[in-house]
């Protein structure tokens, strides 16, 4: 186990001294203080934004995951299975495009089609990020094996967009870099062959939205492109639109964000059900509240987080994203002194509804880090040194 912000502060300081920065120089050009990096660099306070993380990154030269990238590391049985199971994905990606066929044993239709139902219905909207890793593999070489036989051609290639949905995903998640490229590009190969503007434009979307880190302007090119296709379902359109949003957020641009939530808003409105099954996106009038919530918090806005959220329940999407409302809704009561116990609170139910995936978050991981040095012995210090145990961020102090 390690105390996540001090191993962050380590890397800050390792990388800068290699680029020969001064900390001074290096707060001005990613637009931070002086004393606010110096305490980075010490541990003794943590990166609580994407824009924070991505300016230091982009004044560094590298990745965020550069920074961030050796968090990941397996805490418990399930995650150390989640870990030893990512080569075969990787494998699976790398080893064949689309138009190329595996030499491998394949089951009848019905049960690859199950396990598509499975993977998408069950696994991925639970955040079962083990139960995602062990099946892909071969999931992956027998749906690109069915989709040689005209028979299940069009049921596999949906299947694999799908497929690599859940593997684009899951790299991002635990911080595997460079995956979740590889896996959009052959999700842009099936829908290129399905030859529907339906899929070319939702695997369009799915390059935006996995495009962050240190290319936000980019991801915002790409988000704003699909939102204006034509072509594009209601439920693309808006979450395109969302994308763009958190994208201008992370740039610290509160009112091109807001535009886009309220277009994405819009375009809600014209679904009939709160929450779509497409595709299990889970476009709807909860998520767009669940995306503002996550913009109030990543634009710093402690207060508006709590008015935002305190109306917002999240029913009906998937425990991911009811997992990704909490996390956010927790760092957000985090940031004011006086809501650490709900703050906290919030929290243990997003690592409730879906473990690995709070488990895995850097921007929780450093809000656990930076709160357990603060906490003393009553609930929430309790609570709050149980959640680190979990994680595996040592208790500090």
């Amino acid at each position: 186990m390690h105390d996540d912000t001090a191993h962050i502060g380590r890397r800050l300081r390792e990388i800068r001294s290699w680029r020969q920065l001064s900390v001074r120089a290096a707060a001005e050009l990613s637009g931070i203080s002086y004393s606010y990096l110096a305490k980075l660099e010490r541990g003794d306070k943590a990166i609580n934004s994407r824009r924070v993380l991505e300016s230091l990154a982009n004044t560094l030269r590298v990745a965020p995951s550069e920074i961030t990238g050796a968090l990941n590391e397996p805490v418990d049985a399930t995650s150390d299975e989640l870990h030893a199971s990512i080569p075969d994905v990787v494998d699976a990606l790398t080893g064949w495009q689309v138009d190329e066929v595996p030499d491998t044993p394949i089951r009848p239709w019905p049960e690859i089609h199950a396990d598509c139902e499975r993977l998408t219905k069950v696994l991925r909207p639970a955040a079962d990020l083990a139960g995602q890793a062990r099946l892909l593999p071969g999931l992956i070489r027998e749906l690109l094996a069915a989709a040689n036989d005209p028979a299940t051609e069009r049921g596999a290639l949906t299947g694999l967009v799908g497929a690599y949905k859940s593997a684009a995903y899951l790299a991002h998640d635990i911080g595997v870099s460079g995956l979740p490229t590889l896996a959009v590009e052959r999700m842009r190969q099936v829908a290129e062959r399905m030859d529907d503007p339906v899929w070319t434009t939702y695997a369009g979307y799915q390059r935006a939205q996995l495009l962050s880190g240190s290319n936000r302007r980019r991801q915002y090119e790409l988000a704003v492109g699909i939102a204006d296709e034509p072509g594009a379902r209601i439920e693309t359109r808006g979450m395109a639109h969302l994308t763009a949003a958190l994208s201008r957020a992370a740039q610290g641009d509160d009112d091109t964000a807001q535009t886009h939530l309220s277009e994405a808003a819009a375009l809600a409105e014209q679904l009939d059900a709160d929450v779509s099954p497409w595709q299990q996106t889970n476009f709807g009038r909860t998520n767009v509240g669940i995306w503002r919530t996550s913009i109030a918090v990543e634009l710093g806005q402690g207060g508006k987080v709590d008015e935002i959220a305190s109306t917002l329940r999240p029913v009906g999407v998937s425990k991911s994203r009811q997992a990704a409302f909490w996390m956010d809704y927790g760092r957000g009561l985090l940031a004011e002194p006086r809501n650490r116990a709900r703050g906290v609170a919030a929290l243990l139910k997003a690592e409730e509804l879906a473990p690995q995936k709070v488990r895995t978050n850097v921007f929780v991981r450093e809000a656990v880090a930076d709160h357990l040095r603060r906490a003393r012995r009553d609930a929430g210090g309790r609570d709050l040194r149980g959640l680190a145990w979990r994680m595996g961020v040592a208790p500090n102090g």
